[in-house]
């Protein structure tokens, strides 16, 4: 309970909630709060007034900067004007409203006071607007522009790649479980301790060893350089690419399709198989009549549990996949440490309702 759904349910509570202009302008809070009809072109002398003494206490308080930035998130560029509108706020005298655009004639901007109005209530949806690639314009929110369309792509490429790694992972790992359901015990036990070998090695090292092995002056180059299947001139770009970021995830996460695998086929009996021989059946159908639909449970259990962590991973991105290979991952993880707290936590829960999605699809089909 403390460690997974207190956490979970604090991210959800901090992508609805930011108390950061709300708490620091209660005056401007309250004047919204009473008149909720007034159109955003038409901003009457009082709440500019009510701005103006707002601003004054931002001053004194210091919290401009806490104001500012929540204003910021969705009107680039306004924590400067709230800032200098602090220091000027103390020797401004009526009408108020021309003083501050006086000052700035972006005061008047109806953008502005919209983002106003929706932060002055810590509690908004905003933040998922954002996060689904909306923007604040003068007469609300409407779909961003080509360039301002980064998070749903950024949601399509991470479970485009999160599938390609399923796929890859599957292929892989299907014939080695069946090598490892059918060999004897002994035999099997022992190339099952080189499947979990990699669980022993921290994942940094298996990360940065696909660093050495890709890049362009590294061992598998060299060989194709070496065996004159490539000139020295045009070696190939394998990292810090999302060619690096698939083969280095695959990698990490082919012990977790593997295993699921495994334990279902080791309980299929040969006997099926042998059978279906002696009925008549080929080899090839054999496998698809009688065989793999006994191993459909370990498919898609191998599968489920390596799309989700392939969905969440962020850190074997960030080394090997450079600017081409960062997953929506990466991003929750830049918002959540150098930018907005909460768009990391609306990004997430959105990522978070997916995956639900994703085992509520699984759990009624499997």
């Amino acid at each position: 309970l403390l460690s997974f759904l207190v956490p979970i349910a604090y991210m959800l509570k901090r992508s609805v909630e930011h108390d950061g202009f709300s708490a620091s302008a209660p005056s401007l809070s309250a004047w919204f709060a009473a008149n909720p009809d007034v159109h955003t072109t038409d901003i009457p002398e009082e709440a500019y007034a009510a701005l103006v003494k707002d601003l004054a206490l931002m001053q004194t308080d210091r919290t401009t900067g806490m104001a500012g930035t929540r204003i910021n998130y969705t009107v680039p560029g306004s924590i400067s004007m709230f800032k200098a509108g602090a220091r000027e706020a103390a020797t401004m005298v009526p009408p108020f409203k021309e003083a501050l655009l006086a000052s700035d004639p972006a005061w008047g901007s109806p953008r502005l006071w919209l983002a106003m109005r929706s932060a002055s209530s810590p509690y908004t949806t905003e933040f998922y607007k954002v996060a689904a690639d909306r923007k604040l314009t003068d007469n609300g929110w409407e779909r961003g522009g080509e360039k301002d369309r980064i998070y749903l792509f950024l949601f399509f490429k991470t479970f485009l790649v999160a599938g390609i790694i399923t796929v890859a992972c599957l292929l892989l790992a299907f014939p080695v479980a069946h090598l490892l359901a059918t060999l004897p015990m002994s035999k099997s036990s022992l190339l099952m301790i080189l499947v979990l070998l990699p669980f022993w090695t921290s994942l940094l090292v298996r990360t940065t060893s696909w660093i050495a092995l890709l890049q362009e002056q590294g061992i598998v180059n060299d060989m194709l350089v070496g065996l004159g299947l490539l000139d020295d001139q045009n070696r190939l770009t394998m990292m810090y690419n999302m060619t690096g970021t698939i083969v280095a995830m695959t990698h990490v996460l082919l012990p977790f399709m593997i295993l699921p695998l495994y334990s279902v086929m080791r309980t299929i009996p040969p006997s099926y198989a042998r059978a279906a021989r002696s009925l008549g059946a080929t080899s090839w159908t054999t496998f698809r009549r009688v065989y793999l639909p006994q191993t459909l449970p370990g498919i898609a259990a191998g599968s489920l549990l390596v799309f989700i962590l392939a969905v969440g991973y962020y850190i074997t991105p960030a080394l090997v996949g450079g600017a081409d290979g960062q997953l929506i991952s990466n991003l929750i993880s830049f918002h959540m440490t150098k930018s907005n707290w909460s768009l990391a936590a609306a990004i997430a829960a959105m990522l978070l309702a997916a995956i639900l999605l994703l085992y509520w699809v699984y759990d009624r089909l499997v």
